[in-house]
């Protein structure tokens, strides 16, 4: 996994800092408890300039986590999609990634955090393939991990919140110790629920399906682009429960997220995922949404916003 590279600016409530000046106390609520949310937003570089996919949906949900957590965030949809479009345009990015913040910040010493302000922020900075540079294509080596998915009413797990990876650590520590890529996270039922970053989907006789949205995994934007893409050339993705022995009999399975894109899965427990390298409903639904977010296909659907030099 590469580092971070960083860029020339930070947006910080209304206003530009130094990348090196956006820095938080010791003592942060954020820092001593997790208290934050954030998305994970992709900018591609297209032949109309960059464009930011799916931004208003990520933010929508930036807003919904914060109200799920108590966090006072102060701006609205368009102050933050000018955030994010200014942040792209002033660090004079075209292909890269943005990872908007809201946190409480320095005051408060309990959990109650009366006294810790809320802060807000939007980076932007170069990152390529997430899993790797050939994994799009060649897949990569995935576990059932030990760690589970949180039960329902444990976190509010349709929110973005920094806390709740935690046990996504833990399961992609334990997954690369043991020699694997990636892992996959079971429902408390133990159905598959998603994997450390990503939501999951599996192809089994020729039908697509993904897990149901139970309580226990995060319904991506990536997901309901690859749902809806799929849906515009004629393949129904299915949600339904998902026995963990399914994964072992699928024809294709691939992860889908913002990081991730469209990565397929060559193999789970060591066991071979069809010919073991990406299928042809994978490859075809990859394609397709590159080509989506990138600008080859027309913006049918209004997910790309333009940024402007």
């Amino acid at each position: 996994m590469a580092p971070i590279t960083k860029a020339d600016w930070i947006w910080k409530d209304g206003t530009f800092v130094k990348w090196e000046d956006a820095q938080l106390h010791l003592l942060a609520t954020a820092v001593q408890f997790g208290t934050s949310v954030f998305e994970g937003i992709r900018c591609y570089d297209t032949p109309e300039g960059p464009a930011i996919f799916r931004l208003t949906e990520h933010l929508q949900r930036l807003v919904d986590s914060a109200r799920t957590y108590n966090l006072d965030l102060k701006h609205d949809i368009p102050t933050l999609t000018k955030a994010c479009v200014d942040a792209v345009s002033r660090n004079k990015l075209t292909g890269c990634y943005l990872r908007p913040v809201v946190l409480l910040g320095y005051g408060a010493a309990g959990l109650e955090a009366d006294g810790s302000p809320t802060e807000t922020y939007v980076p932007a900075f170069p990152w390529g393939t997430y899993l790797g540079a050939d994994a799009l294509q060649a897949g990569v080596a995935a576990c059932v991990s030990s760690w589970q998915r949180a039960h329902p009413n444990t976190f509010p797990l349709m929110a973005k919140a920094a806390g709740q990876y935690l046990s996504s650590q833990l399961m992609k520590w334990e997954a690369k110790k043991n020699g694997f890529q990636e892992a996959i996270g079971l429902s408390p039922t133990g159905l598959v629920s998603e994997g450390t970053g990503m939501n999951i989907f599996l192809v089994w006789r020729g039908k697509v399906y993904t897990p149901a949205l139970d309580g226990t995994l995060l319904p991506g934007i990536t997901m309901d682009s690859v749902i809806t893409l799929a849906n515009d050339i004629g393949i129904t993705i299915e949600p339904r429960q998902i026995p963990r022995e399914m994964l072992y009999g699928a024809d294709e399975i691939f992860f889908t997220g913002t990081a991730a894109e469209v990565t397929p899965v060559s193999s789970v427990d060591r066991k071979p995922i069809g010919s073991g390298k990406a299928g042809p409903i994978t490859l075809a639904l990859q394609k397709r949404y590159l080509d989506y977010a990138k600008g080859v296909l027309p913006d049918t659907h209004g997910w790309r916003t333009h940024v402007k030099s």
